[in-house]
């Protein structure tokens, strides 16, 4: 069987282990959608001041959601469903099998990349139809942003499983360093970049992430081509360096003691 075969199957195998969940996949989905009818509705009417131009929340807003959608997916998917089946001995089942450990984590990768596809379509339609957002101005930047931001938090989750221990830390471990970073880099409201707050999130590719898919979708009409190179560039950084950890450091049995 070919690579890409293999790769394809694993696929496969991934999107119906994850579809056989219903529940999983129904809050997968109707999280952002819930956080996107709860502030737009906290927020109707409202304006913010994008580089001197007003704009509605809502044009804001959906690109930061779509942004923390396909974070949920990749990152915090990745790094709880990993950490749970390295504890119930899953990994190390596989790893006495044919099955080459690429194709594992090929398989996995390319599930999250499809649940952010999927993810990013029904949050914008969504949007445009019950809130009335502007459609994204770029679609082939938002394609390629969307592309690097998953691959960057897909590596991100798989690194952040060598500092949880079990299963069981899994959630809090995640959500605690995860939460506090999508707050303070604007994914909910603006955050002033002269904040302390944005400052600090400036070094974390969150903030990148979202200022990437905001100049994608250009509510404001203020980018010639949708793309924001230092951003991508910064983001793709952080994932390359998250691959580089998670192969020298990740671990297919659960740690003993």
């Amino acid at each position: 069987m070919s690579s890409a075969t293999l790769t394809v199957r694993q696929i496969e195998f991934e999107q119906k282990s994850f579809w056989r969940n219903p529940g999983s996949a129904f809050f997968a989905f109707l999280f952002p959608i819930i956080f996107l009818v709860v502030f737009a509705t906290l927020f109707k009417g409202s304006t913010v001041q994008i580089n001197g131009k007003s704009i509605s929340y809502d044009d804001y807003y959906i690109p930061a959601l779509v942004a923390f959608g396909v974070m949920g997916a990749c990152f915090t998917n990745i790094a709880m469903s990993l950490s749970i089946r390295r504890d119930d001995g899953i990994l190390k089942r596989f790893r006495g099998t044919p099955l080459p450990p690429w194709a594992l984590i090929a398989g996995v990768v390319g599930s999250s990349i499809i649940v952010s596809i999927i993810l990013t379509v029904l949050t914008t339609v969504f949007g445009i139809l019950v809130y009335g957002v502007h459609t994204p101005q770029h679609i082939d930047a938002a394609v390629v942003t969307v592309a690097v931001g998953a691959l960057a938090f897909c590596a991100l989750g798989m690194a952040m499983t060598i500092v949880i221990p079990n299963a069981d830390a899994a959630p809090a471990i995640v959500n605690a360093v995860f939460l506090p970073i999508v707050f303070i880099s604007g994914t909910f409201f603006p955050v002033p970049s002269t904040s302390i707050l944005a400052q600090i999130a400036e070094f974390f590719p969150v903030r990148h992430f979202i200022n990437a898919m905001f100049t994608a979708f250009d509510p404001a009409h203020q980018s010639s081509s949708g793309f924001n190179g230092t951003d991508l560039l910064i983001m793709a950084a952080w994932g390359a360096g998250a691959v580089i950890i998670a192969s020298l450091r990740f671990r297919w049995e659960p740690r003993k003691g």
